[in-house]
């Protein structure tokens, strides 16, 4: 008898996590969800790159935690959700970008900011008397409550973070890569660093609205570190960061359709896969190197003489 319980439970709860009943009803109901996905997979993929080039998954958390209060407070207040993140986001990282200059400052900020905006998030949530699916969304994402003036919001802020990514890319490449030498070269390194922090704050706000607060380094962090185990191609990297981001995120949004556990597990999950997947990619290039291949030319050179 025992064996049966446990046997239909863990029936239960595989239907919970992996439902496709009606599956095809359900697609049109989250059709907002899947152009929203598209827009996350750009942003999250794009800025992912800098992110991992600049040493910033640590402020990405930061910003969420802010972004996660304003989300709150708007929710509280009743007025535009989306609003109130991008707000949150925005204060976040202008702190991180006007403060923490060098990174021993920059991790002390964050780390002061953290807890401050997950504890405003918290009091405003327990304020908000109205439902809490709306207060569990904020934490954990949500699939098919994408409205349509929220997508409006959302492709509009997708628009401005392209942009402004486009415009500072080669640059804020430079500058991530070697600052000491674009500072040299008369590159506005600090500039460059504040104007990118505020369009990190950008992309973040947006990725908390399909996600949750609690796991958008799933977008922002992940898919990026797993490019860069596979290429170190200025081109390559930002290209494999995007198609990581958009499987992550159409992905986990088709298998969340018609479950019952909110998206992130899924998009958190596809992404880790793809992570692991790179490292066993790079492993397996690794072993496959010839050791002379290893041995850069001036150890050539002096074998020769």
């Amino acid at each position: 008898m025992g064996l049966v319980a446990d046997g239909g439970q863990n029936t239960g709860i595989w239907h919970q996590i992996f439902n496709f009943d009606h599956y095809g009803e359900l697609l049109g109901l989250v059709q907002n969800s899947l152009l929203a996905g598209v827009l996350l997979g750009l942003v999250g993929g794009l800025a992912g790159v800098f992110v991992i080039l600049r040493d910033l998954p640590f402020a990405v958390h930061g910003i969420s935690e802010l972004s996660f209060a304003g989300a709150s407070a708007a929710l509280l207040l009743g007025v535009n959700v989306v609003a109130g993140s991008i707000a949150g986001s925005l204060i976040a990282a202008g702190a991180i970008g006007v403060l923490g200059v060098r990174a021993r400052d920059r991790n002390s900020v964050i780390g002061i900011i953290m807890p401050f905006g997950l504890g405003l998030g918290v009091l405003f949530l327990s304020l908000y008397k109205g439902r809490a699916a709306n207060k569990f969304g904020l934490l954990t994402g949500q699939i098919i409550a994408v409205s349509t003036p929220q997508m409006a919001w959302l492709l509009g802020t997708s628009v401005v973070v392209l942009l402004a990514l486009a415009l500072v890319w080669k640059p804020l490449t430079f500058a991530s890569v070697d600052p000491e030498v674009a500072e040299a070269r008369g590159v506005p390194v600090r500039g460059l660093s504040l104007a990118f922090m505020l369009v990190l704050g950008l992309a973040v706000a947006l990725c908390v609205q399909i996600v949750g607060a609690l796991l958008v380094l799933a977008l922002l962090v992940t898919p990026a570190a797993a490019a860069a185990r596979v290429t170190a191609s200025p081109v390559l990297l930002p290209v494999l960061s995007v198609v990581f981001a958009l499987c992550a995120m159409e992905g986990g949004t088709l298998l969340a359709l018609g479950s019952t556990v909110p998206i992130s597990p899924y998009v958190t999950t596809i992404a880790f896969v793809i992570y692991l997947g790179c490292r066993l990619v790079e492993a397996w290039r690794t072993q496959r190197t010839p050791p002379a291949a290893l041995d850069s030319p001036r150890d050539h050179e002096r074998s020769h003489t």
